[in-house]
């Protein structure tokens, strides 16, 4: 584990730099029973992620979820892990190297880092690889567009976890959502329309699917309900689609208590009942494909869809390295930047040298 108060060596007139740290939810190192067990016993232990007494869960996670779960769900990573590791991997390192090299192009330069909140790399060696950069002022960026404390606070916990051990602690900025973030509605609605571009027009009906959370998370004031629906919203209006065109909905329940409504694959089993001739299927809440989307939506979603007498199937991918997503994201980064110093290395060299004059006049 790194260890980010190992303070460098400070050296007079190295200039300071801003930094982009890029949070994401994570991924097993290998789609294996031992690899998916570890990053599962890191993800599900997180009182944020299940907030049931401590004592209980642990009982019902330790004595048969981490003994049945891995093996099934390894073998669904292995459907969808690429030669080169994990899909949710590889498209946040390559939108950290195209965040970065987009926001040098507008002459702005920061260093970004990505960090995993469960997983390799951590948010601690991210952290770490920022401090080594010399940056004192940091802007954290969650990819998570719609704000929950299941998703963005606890990607924010581990951040200020690293801190504590921290001697000098940088300047902390953080991007709580982007939910209905202009640029992020338009490069969903790109997306969509290059998608029906390629696939014959537009389906019978558009679902508009976010990962689900228990309902009691609405009822104790988490507002991710009512950002899904804003996104949901404003995607359909950017695509001009009416109201029986389209519907919002939530995947991945698991358990007995009740989730966000209505849910996903029953909504998939009632328009394939009802012989609906093509069903497309987006997940705005994910920046990159994942098993969740990959699996979950493409593959067991289509299976629904058709074995309930469904027509067409198509699930439009995230949004992954598409360049209006990332031109996205330097709109955000700029907005949020305002203020910190970022033209360019030139201008950071000169003002680090007028404050070594500065500091020689003063002696």
């Amino acid at each position: 584990m790194t260890h980010f108060h190992a303070e460098p060596q400070y050296a007079h007139g190295t200039p300071a730099r801003v930094g982009i740290l890029l949070i994401n939810l994570g991924t097993p190192d290998a789609p294996t029973a031992p690899a998916v067990r570890r990053y599962l016993k890191e993800f599900l232990s997180d009182p944020r992620v299940i907030e049931i007494p401590r004592v209980i869960w642990w009982l019902i996670l330790n004595g048969i979820i981490l003994n049945v779960r891995p093996r099934k769900s390894a073998a669904k990573y292995a459907q969808i892990w690429t030669p080169d590791g994990s899909p949710l991997l590889l498209n946040t390192r390559q939108q950290a190297l195209m965040l970065k090299g987009f926001m040098g192009e507008r002459g702005v330069s920061v260093e970004v880092e990505y960090g995993m909140r469960y997983g390799n790399p951590s948010v601690a060696s991210a952290m770490e690889q920022l401090k080594a950069s010399n940056c004192d002022r940091i802007l954290v960026l969650p990819l998570y567009p719609q704000y929950a404390a299941s998703s963005s606070a606890t990607a924010l916990d581990a951040v200020w976890k690293v801190l504590q051990h921290a001697r000098q602690v940088p300047d902390i900025r953080t991007v709580r959502h982007y939910h209905d973030h202009p640029g992020y509605i338009a490069a969903l609605a790109s997306s969509v329309r290059a998608h029906w571009a390629n696939h014959g027009g537009r389906p019978d009906k558009l679902l508009i699917s976010f990962h689900g959370v228990p309902r009691y998370t609405l009822d104790k004031g988490d507002p991710y309900h009512c950002e899904c629906h804003k996104t949901g919203r404003l995607l359909a209006e950017a695509l001009a689609l009416s109201k029986d065109q389209y519907q919002v909905c939530f995947q991945s329940r698991f358990g007995r208590a009740e989730w966000l409504q209505p849910y996903f694959s029953p909504t998939l089993e009632k328009l394939g009942q009802e012989k609906t001739g093509r069903v497309d299927v987006i997940c705005p809440g994910f920046s990159s494909d994942c098993l969740e989307t990959l699996e979950e939506i493409a593959l067991e979603g289509k299976a629904t869809f058709l074995n309930a007498g469904g027509g067409e199937f198509h699930y439009i991918p995230a949004l992954n390295v598409r360049e209006t997503w990332i031109h996205a994201l330097c709109d955000l980064v700029t907005q949020n930047l305002q203020g910190w110093t970022t033209s360019s290395d030139a201008s950071e060299m000169e003002q680090s040298r007028l404050r070594a004059q500065a500091m020689g006049a003063s002696r």
